[in-house]
This record gives C-alpha cells, structure tokens and sequence, in this order.
C-alpha cells in the first residue's frame, strides 16, 4: 500500500481523504493556500505546505508548487480530489513523470473522455446509447442551426470542453440558438480556453442518472450502482440518492452494462462516473459524459455498497486487488446525500461569511463530511460547497425520515445555507413520490 498521500485540493474532500489515509495508516499531507491555513483539513493532516495565496490559479492549480510541496514532504503518491486538478491529463502525466504514483485513472483516459465530442463519438462506437447530436463541433453559427434542423427543436448548446453544469444553454427556436450559440461560444473561450461548441437534442423533462464504476488494477471494469442526481440548479446537483427511484431491475442491468463498456473502452482505471439523461417516458437513456475522477456524491455508493471508495482508489493505484469480491456485487439500503451550501436558499447565490455556529446532527444513518467548523470563514474564492450530509436507511422512505431529522438539527449561523431548502424538499410531494425529474426545483420556486 501507498505510504504517503499528498491531497492537492482542499476543503471537505481533503478531509475526507485525510480520514481514510490515518485509517490506513498512510502519511497524509495537505497543501493549502493562504486563505485556508485555518480550515480543519490543514490542521488535521500529518503535513501542510502553503502552496500560495488564495487564488486557486496561483495556489490549488499551481502545478510546480504542487510538486514542489510532494518533492519537500517525501511523498509517494498524490490524490486530487475533484475540481482544480483531478481531470488535468497534463498535470497527471507530470505526476507520474516526476515518478510520484497518480491516484486516479491514465492521462489518456482523462484526455478521450475530457472532450465532450470526442467522448460522444467514442461511446456511441462502444456501443453505449447517445443523445442525437453533432459528431464535431459546430464550427459556426451557421453550421449550429443546420444541426438543430435536422436534430429538432429545442436544442442544447453545450461547451465541448465544459464540466460540472458549465457552458451550456437552451434554444427551443433559430432565435434563441442565435443568442445562445454566441453566449455560450463566449464563456467556452473565457472559462476553458476552447470556444468548441456541440449542439445535442434537449429532453424537456428528462432524469439525471449516473453509474459509478471502478476500473481495476487488473484491467477489469466494474459498475457499483447508478445514483439519481435529478435535484439541481443551474445544472448543478443539489440532491443524489442511491439507488435511483426511477430505475426498475432490468433498466439498471442495461444503466450498469453499459456503464462498464464506456469503461472499457478507454481502459479505463481507478475510481469514475459514467453520466446518463434519463427520458422518464420512454424509458431511453442517453451518454452525458464521463467524470474521470471521484465525484461529491461517492458517500451514497459508499452506504449502498459497505465500501470505502477512496480505499479502493489507493489500492488499484498501488496495483492491488479490491477489498470486495467484483463477482458478488449487491447494494443494499438506500442513501440520500444533501449538498450544504454557503448560499441564499432562494435564488442560490453565494453567501460567504464566517461561522459562527456549525453544529452538526448525528445518529444512526448519519454522516456529515464538512470542511468547516465553527470560527472558520467561507471565503468567496472557491466553491460555495461547505458540507455534505448523508443519511441512510433499509428504504427510501427511512432515509428520507432521517434526512428530515438532520436537517432540523444541523446548526449553522454566518454565512447563508440552503438548509431551509432541504427541508422543503423533504416535504414535497413530488420528491416524496420519487416521480421527480431535472426541472422540480424551477417548479418550487
């Protein structure tokens, strides 16, 4: 096993690594930026080096003082998290030349799957169903509305080389694919220095299911489940569940096998997330994207399936076999996790501020991974994200009943949370029923 981790990237995930490593008995060692030298996941980690000032460019994407942090502290390998780095095929392949050991899947991998065309095409030949779309980009406005001819109206305008709900908007006539394909162009360049664009069809009622596989050290691909992430706003995910309430047995054998072939046809390694649209009429679902990386949500997969998928990424890294038998794969339970957010409950706009209060609930089924305590301060430097409640349960409905006793008792005064959302959520209808889809948050407000 690896014996020393060093975390570049920050907050509740750097925590939650920093914890499996001490369990491990691994060498944990964090880097932090200015503005964070006070966050629990510095002073928790066996090492912290300072890698610059808050901006994450010149501190959490600061590639040299990165390395130059592993090289100083002696450490083995280095885990990136999510965000900042972690789906950077450059900075994987500097790893690994620096001979340090990448907790994450190849370079290549990462650079086929990192390009939203390319990945569609690369999927669509392994046999994985994909959305009606261009197969290039659109390389003008021109060519965007011949597309959305013959795809049909309404449209998605999506940034080839866009992620986490960026880069992306709506036409549902030749109007508005006239303002949306120069709007979202535009960020493309400003955000991710590719203005490439990609025009799919739009599915106005549509589900956001997503299967969590893990390509192992020897070369097989497997598939722990799928997660619903239909709660979001701006395209961001609010809510994940696992396993989805609109998935039936046969549809998840169809969600999982083709989940592995997108794995397999990348050879693929280590910890991943195969993104699907889920048309809750037809039963059709369609490839989004693949996330090379750990996402937020691995706790729900972790409760269903009794793993530690942070462990298993350190083992296949380090060339071992899994903890699990991959032949005998079966979830149990159901787990819900709550993104807990330093912004307005309302219209969701950011709310840094410092804490003045964070008491967290706890109980059976309950677990909060947080990357703040009291007498911290949300700064407006990185994402709002502040913690992630899970709870779990032998049914959905069991879940949902401890989610609603968490939220009640998880405490926060400062900066603003959407826990006052989370706790209407809990008592709508239509999440209750589990018949909810990507636009039930519009509708609440």
């Amino acid at each position: 096993m690896i014996e020393s981790l060093l975390i570049a990237n920050r907050g509740e995930i750097a925590r939650r690594i920093i914890r499996t490593a001490r369990r491990l008995g691994i060498r944990a060692i964090a880097v932090h930026s200015e503005a964070d030298a006070g966050l629990p996941f510095v002073t928790e980690a066996d090492e912290a080096v300072c890698v610059g000032p808050a901006n994450p460019a010149q501190s959490y994407r600061n590639v040299a003082a990165i390395l130059a942090a592993a090289k100083s502290t002696g450490a083995q390998a280095i885990h990136p998290g999510y965000g900042f780095l972690s789906e950077n095929a450059d900075f994987a392949r500097t790893v690994e030349a620096s001979g340090l050991i990448w907790v994450g899947p190849g370079a290549d991998a990462i650079t086929a799957m990192g390009d939203k065309i390319n990945a569609r095409n690369l999927m669509a030949a392994a046999g994985v169903p994909v959305a009606p779309g261009t197969t290039e980009p659109a390389a003008d406005l021109d060519a965007a509305l011949t597309a959305a001819g013959e795809i049909g109206y309404p449209v998605m305008v999506k940034a080839a080389a866009g992620g986490g709900g960026m880069g992306m908007g709506v036409a549902n006539d030749e109007a508005a694919l006239r303002t949306e394909y120069d709007k979202v162009r535009s960020f493309a360049e400003r955000m991710f220095g590719d203005g490439s664009v990609l025009i799919e069809r739009y599915f106005p009622r549509v589900r956001h299911v997503e299967v969590q596989i893990l390509g192992l050290a020897d070369g097989r691909v497997v598939a722990l489940g799928e997660r619903e992430c239909s709660v979001q706003r701006r395209n961001q995910k609010l809510v994940e569940e696992s396993p989805s309430p609109a998935v039936s047995p046969a549809l998840r054998e169809r969600f999982l096998a083709a989940a592995v072939r997108a794995g397999e046809a990348v050879n693929y390694r280590n910890a991943g997330t195969v993104e699907c649209l889920l048309d809750p009429t037809t039963g059709e679902f369609f490839f989004l994207e693949m996330n090379t990386r750990l996402q937020v949500e691995h706790p729900v997969t972790e409760y269903v399936y009794g793993i530690d998928l942070v462990e298993e990424q350190l083992r296949v890294a380090a060339g071992l076999a899994p903890t699990f038998d991959p032949d005998a794969l079966a979830p149990h339970g159901h787990a819900i996790e709550l993104r807990i957010n330093a912004e307005d409950p309302k219209r969701f706009l950011p709310g840094p501020g410092a804490i003045a209060t964070w008491n967290e609930p706890a109980g059976e089924g309950v677990r909060v991974d947080s990357g703040y305590v009291a007498g911290n301060t949300v700064t407006p430097f990185y994402d709002s994200l502040m913690a992630k409640l899970i709870v779990s349960g032998v049914t959905r409905e069991e879940a949902v009943e401890r989610a609603k006793a968490a939220v009640a008792q998880f405490e926060i005064a400062g900066p603003k949370n959407n826990l006052p959302f989370f706790a209407e959520l809990l008592e709508n209808a239509e999440f209750l029923s589990g018949d909810y889809d990507t636009g039930i948050v519009s509708r609440m407000r």
